[in-house]
């Protein structure tokens, strides 16, 4: 087996500091670049260094460059100054590594800059070198977006934690964990070993909540209890909804129909039902508009027709946020979901990608969409896309315009 081989940009700054001797331990070989090589050579006694001059020499030994200068948005200083190393310098780093002969650039960055709300002079920076090393990039260029960095030494506002003893930070950070997503250097080095065998230019890379007890017991219990609560303040307004449905037209008030969920197991979804029974069943993107009782049209709008689906909460088939769940003749999303590691959660009321107005008729979009959430879940994020849905944010699984 070959051994890897990696030219590191920005190695001296606390991420560097935890990722080049996990990089060493996993095998692999590192040269590393930077403008002060002393402080580097202080720092990594005996490595392989070199200046920003020195990139067109290391091509034989470095395939793929890895850019983690940055200024950090901890730091106050202007939308130039974080454009100039976050932006300009990578270009420029860029261009120098394809002229050296280099395969590959991963670019890291920080899941600050994919909320577009996030108007920093940092999140702006980084959103503009992605957008701009992806313009006729002379090599390929993948981009690792990553949340809080965890592991022997802390960054940011996490690093508050690295002055308290390990038997009260330990427990502190898996709480703040739930809370807000993070990652760990191991989780980094694996990224990093198997680009070749991922498609994707842009990768979310964070630690699987599933590892973290604290958010798996309190995500369940946030779910058991809204779903409790919503049961017992609208019991009244489900029974209405189910007698009006009832007149309207005929069929049954509430639709039931097998569903695609955690672990790829189907299962019996509940919604009010919004289509004339004469409806086929397929994915909604493919009902026409005609099937949409009068009243269904508003129950969608509104997004009362998921209420029912409280019992699937309770019965611990979904929770309140997640990837929304798939019929089994969808087999193109079961297989992209399945690729990306999505089936491995349960599927939600509300989501991501239905806050962002993306539905299923788009397969490999939808399932991208998903696998973001899944890489971005926390108690936070969760409680934000729950607001927005209440807000009226996304239209929900759009039917098909034409009347056919």
């Amino acid at each position: 087996m070959s051994v890897r081989s990696f030219v590191i940009v920005g190695a001296s700054g606390i991420v560097g500091r935890q990722l080049v001797p996990a990089l060493v331990d996993a095998g692999c070989r590192v040269v590393l670049i930077g403008r002060d090589t002393e402080k580097l050579k202080g720092i990594y006694p005996g490595a392989d260094i070199g200046g920003y001059g020195d990139i067109g020499k290391t091509g034989g030994a470095g395939r793929t460059l890895l850019y983690l200068a940055t200024i950090n948005n901890d730091q106050d200083a202007d939308y130039e100054t974080f454009r100039a190393v976050n932006v300009d310098l990578a270009l420029a780093t860029r261009d120098q590594a394809a002229a050296s002969g280099m395969d590959r650039l991963v670019y890291f960055s920080s899941t600050h800059a994919l909320d577009e709300a996030n108007q920093s002079a940092y999140a702006r920076s980084k959103r503009a070198a992605v957008e701009l090393l992806g313009q006729n990039a002379p090599i390929d260029t993948r981009i690792l977006y990553l949340p809080a960095v965890t592991g022997d030494a802390l960054s940011g506002r996490l690093a508050a934690l690295n002055r308290l003893p390990g038997f009260v930070s330990r427990p502190l950070l898996s709480v703040l964990k739930a809370l807000k997503p993070t990652v760990t250097i191991p989780d980094i080095v694996a990224a990093l070993l198997t680009l070749d065998d991922t498609r994707e230019d842009a990768l979310v890379v964070s630690t699987d909540q599933e590892r973290n007890p604290f958010f798996v017991g309190l995500k369940w219990l946030m779910d058991f209890v809204s779903a409790l609560a919503i049961l017992l303040l609208l019991w009244w307004l489900m029974i209405a909804v189910w007698v009006v449905i009832k007149a309207q037209s005929p069929g049954p008030g509430i639709f039931c129909q097998t569903r695609i969920g955690r672990h790829g197991k189907p299962f019996t979804c509940y919604k009010f039902r919004t289509m004339y029974t004469s409806a086929p069943n397929v994915a909604t993107h493919q009902v026409p508009i005609s099937a949409v009782t009068p009243l269904g049209g508003f129950l969608r709008k509104s997004k009362i027709d998921e209420l029912p689906q409280v019992f699937n909460i309770l019965a611990n088939q979904m929770s309140l946020v997640g990837p929304r769940p798939c019929l089994p003749s969808q087999t193109e999303l079961i297989a992209e979901r399945q690729a990306r590691n999505v089936l491995s959660i349960k599927p939600g009321i509300t989501g991501l990608a239905q806050v962002n107005d993306i539905d299923m008729s788009d397969p490999v979009r939808l399932a991208n969409w998903d696998e973001r959430y899944l890489k971005l879940r926390s108690l936070l994020f969760d409680i934000k896309l729950i607001i927005q849905t209440g807000l009226g944010r996304g239209r929900g699984d759009k039917v098909r315009l034409d009347q056919a």
